[in-house]
């Protein structure tokens, strides 16, 4: 069964949010609004998909732009109906920061029958996006061997973001997010919350699998209105 490689389990580093510094003109004067404008950030293309569990819907949005290459793959397995029928089996609980934190994980499991060939990684400080709740990211072994796992994060994990700066090869790259929620965070959470077998699996994924995992009855695209 393949499962998620987690990056060393440290506690995780609160991001402050960076204040908004006054910056008055010459002798106090007021700026002028239009030098201290912030640009909005463009709107990126994304493409809409469907995930029906049988606890609800999560609807989100691939980041077919940013993420292209992780975002094709997770089509193509929704296309081809790969993943209709697997289930969310794994539920990461973290104690630190805002409750509930953590994620959720499904998939093939490594399925020969479903799995299509590894993807190239597409780290998180080349794409711009983060681990943070909602966000869509890829379950892997080393960098490059993603298939058909995937986690949604139920709080912010950035921890699991690229490191450029780390000493460690695996931190440094971090994991790929492919997309985020759009709605049906009740659905995560609902998912996030069902019964754990303490019994269940080995090593650091012991106190990590679901009793009764989630299934996933169908992954597809999201026909424009």
């Amino acid at each position: 069964m393949k499962f998620f490689a987690l990056l060393s389990v440290a506690p995780l580093l609160a991001l402050a949010s960076p204040g908004l510094a006054q910056n008055d003109g010459p002798h106090g004067a007021t700026p002028d609004p239009a030098a201290t404008a912030v640009v909005p950030e463009r709107e990126w293309k994304t493409t809409p998909v469907a995930i029906e569990t049988t606890l609800g819907t999560i609807t989100v949005a691939l980041e077919t732009e940013r993420a292209p290459i992780t975002s094709a793959n997770f089509l193509r397995y929704a296309d081809q109906h790969r993943l209709d029928g697997t289930v969310f089996y794994r539920v990461l609980k973290l104690e630190w920061g805002q409750q509930p934190n953590g994620l959720i994980q499904g998939g093939a499991q490594n399925d020969p029958d479903r799995i299509l060939p590894p993807i190239a990684h597409e780290p998180t400080d080349k794409t711009g996006l983060s681990h943070v709740r909602g966000a869509l990211s890829m379950a892997r072994y080393a960098p490059g061997s993603a298939t058909a796992d995937f986690t949604i994060m139920v709080g912010d994990v950035t921890s699991l973001d690229a490191d450029p700066k780390s000493e460690d090869p695996d931190q440094q790259a971090g994991f790929a997010v492919f997309g985020h929620v759009t709605g049906g965070m009740d659905v995560v959470e609902a998912i996030y919350g069902q019964p754990i077998d303490p019994e269940k699996g080995e090593a650091f994924l012991k106190g990590q699998l679901l009793a009764q995992p989630v299934k996933i009855v169908r992954i597809s695209r999201v026909e424009a209105p």
